[in-house]
């Protein structure tokens, strides 16, 4: 293993600083809050940190919405800070990556005031500028991430600007040198800082077809998706070749793209060593499984023989070349136990079941804040309640179009990003011991009983099994390198694999069900150890045939 693949055997923690911990009780998480933490998540023994956006910003889009990529968010703190926090989470051997967001900035951006200003202005040509059709309308039938238009017309030049999120999130241009140089600058700058890589936002976005093509809408609707055209636009490849060649390959780093609608075959072009261009990238597919009529928000059914398709397409399709990232949340998904397992009867034993299925796979595991502990959706019972620009556009379109608010509010439930973005649970106290103020997102009421606090008290709890599965892929390269196998494939009740490596094979087996199920692993050796279960007891089954208690997960080593 080369120096420059440590990210292989690592586990990255995100923090969504925003809802992680106040330090200054003004009800905003901030960067002296994660200082204060930062023994607590190396107990947890992950390595490295992912920070969701700390730049200046307006905050349209809870900071995706960047104004200066080189100072901090005032209700963060400081670029002192900011180095102390670097410097506090290096003293501990954990790494900082940051989250570049580089697809669009601000419209209070620098770059994008002096752009709007005129039409032969220099940065003019820094971000998507196309005059409206002979009808007035706008340049595409293109709509935004965030509902409406892709296209907002600014008075002043008598032109419309592109923004495939929030109409203030205007894209960048990446046809123009000049904005590839100034963020190659931008991205020196903090890599010079010290930090460790970056995640970055929508990166298979930034080439969008210059054809500016249009298609039908589907019926029942005025617009089409502006992803449909551009994810994995013509140039992807040359630019991120180019930010490898230009930047990345000067530092020790860790780099991972978000990229929607990204396929295995994407991913290995992307991620290939011999092309040059990123360590691995996040896909969807599996966080697609609710889609329907209204995308995300369809909120369909599942089938677990579909999530086992999705998982092992991916584990097979990177096996020899690029890098699987694994995840189950981020900030912009709801919670895992509440989504895939079981958050009333069975909360603490599924979150360790999907916790072993996850950690078990080959590529870097990604543990989202309060994951850990086993945080869940929130039913918040009034729109007030909810902050999301997304969840908000969306609630307020479908309504205005008659659809039925108890169904929507059902939707958001299941589905909307603040199931992510409500505070981290410290402990019991008012506002969950995030914060001494009023929080900016309301806290989920259950704080009372999941929090770090009643974790830490507890040897069972899931914080420690966490601790434990970290703990293995530092003691086991089959976990880290081992070739995966599905087993049962068409269980709709169990999911389980082998990971092969040398000559050491371990057994992941996953109870997806509140009832006990009956298992035959036939073609398989007998168990010689067991690894990790989340049962009481350490009792090994004979892989003949056995039973599964509800949502029992174990993994063991049969060679």
């Amino acid at each position: 293993m080369t120096e420059k693949n440590w990210w292989k055997e690592s586990v990255v923690y995100q923090i969504y600083p925003r809802s992680f911990h106040d330090s200054n009780g003004d009800g905003i998480g901030d960067l002296q809050g994660i200082i204060q933490k930062l023994d607590y998540l190396k107990k947890l023994g992950i390595d490295v940190i992912w920070l969701s956006p700390v730049y200046d910003s307006p905050n349209d889009d809870n900071g995706y919405d960047i104004r200066d990529y080189q100072k901090i968010m005032d209700e963060f703190g400081t670029m002192e800070d900011f180095d102390a926090l670097l410097e506090e989470a290096h003293k501990r051997g954990l790494k900082i990556v940051m989250d570049l967001v580089v697809n669009h900035t601000s419209d209070e951006h620098a770059w994008f005031v002096e752009s709007r200003s005129s039409k032969d202005n220099p940065k003019r040509d820094y971000y998507i500028w196309k005059k409206g059709k002979e009808n007035g309308q706008p340049p595409t039938n293109w709509e935004s991430a965030f509902s409406g238009s892709a296209w907002k017309y600014d008075e002043a030049t008598g032109e419309y600007f592109l923004h495939m999120f929030s109409e203030k999130q205007p894209d960048l241009n990446w046809e123009n040198p000049a904005v590839r140089n100034d963020v190659y600058q931008m991205m020196r700058w903090w890599l010079d800082k010290g930090i460790d890589g970056f995640r970055m936002d929508v990166i298979n976005l930034i080439s969008k077809d210059q054809t500016m093509p249009e298609r039908e809408p589907d019926p029942g609707k005025e617009l089409v998706s502006a992803f449909e055209f551009h994810m994995n636009g013509p140039r992807i490849h040359e630019f991120l070749h180019e930010m490898n060649q230009k930047v990345l390959a000067d530092y020790d780093i860790m780099t991972v793209g978000e990229m929607p609608g990204a396929t295995v075959e994407d991913a290995k072009l992307y991620t290939g060593e011999e092309r040059e261009e990123l360590n691995m990238v996040f896909h969807f597919e599996h966080m697609g499984l609710w889609n329907g009529p209204d995308g995300k928000w369809s909120n369909m059914p599942w089938k677990l023989t579909d999530l086992k398709e999705i998982l092992s397409k991916w584990q097979y399709g990177l096996e020899k070349e690029g890098w699987n990232s694994l995840y189950w949340n981020n900030h912009d998904q709801p919670r895992v136990v509440s989504r895939f397992g079981n958050e009333k009867e069975y909360r603490e034993k599924s979150a360790k079941m999907l916790a072993t299925l996850l950690h078990g796979m080959k590529g870097t595991p990604y543990i989202y804040q309060g994951e850990e502990i086993g945080m869940t959706n929130v039913r918040f019972p009034s729109i007030d309640d909810y902050e999301d620009i997304e969840l908000i556009n969306w609630y307020n379109e479908r309504l205005a179009q008659g659809h039925n608010k108890e169904k929507l509010m059902e939707a958001i439930y299941a589905i909307g990003r603040d199931n992510a973005r409500t505070p981290m649970q410290w402990n019991g106290n008012p506002h969950a011991g995030f914060t001494t103020g009023e929080p900016w997102l309301k806290v989920n009421p259950n704080y009372i009983n999941i929090n770090v606090e009643a974790a830490l008290a507890d040897p069972e709890s899931i914080f420690y099994y966490y601790q434990q599965l970290i703990a293995l892929r530092k003691q086991e390269p089959t976990i880290v390198h081992g070739k995966f196998e599905l087993l049962l494939e068409d269980s709709e009740e169990i999911f389980a694999y082998t990971r092969n490596y040398q000559d050491d094979t371990l057994l992941v087996v996953c109870n997806f069900t509140a009832q006990n199920q009956t298992c035959e692993l036939l073609n398989l050796s007998a168990g010689k150890e067991i690894l990790i279960t989340n049962e009481a007891t350490d009792t090994m089954h004979t892989l003949s045939q056995f039973t599964l208690n509800p949502y029992e997960a174990f993994v063991y080593r049969l060679t």
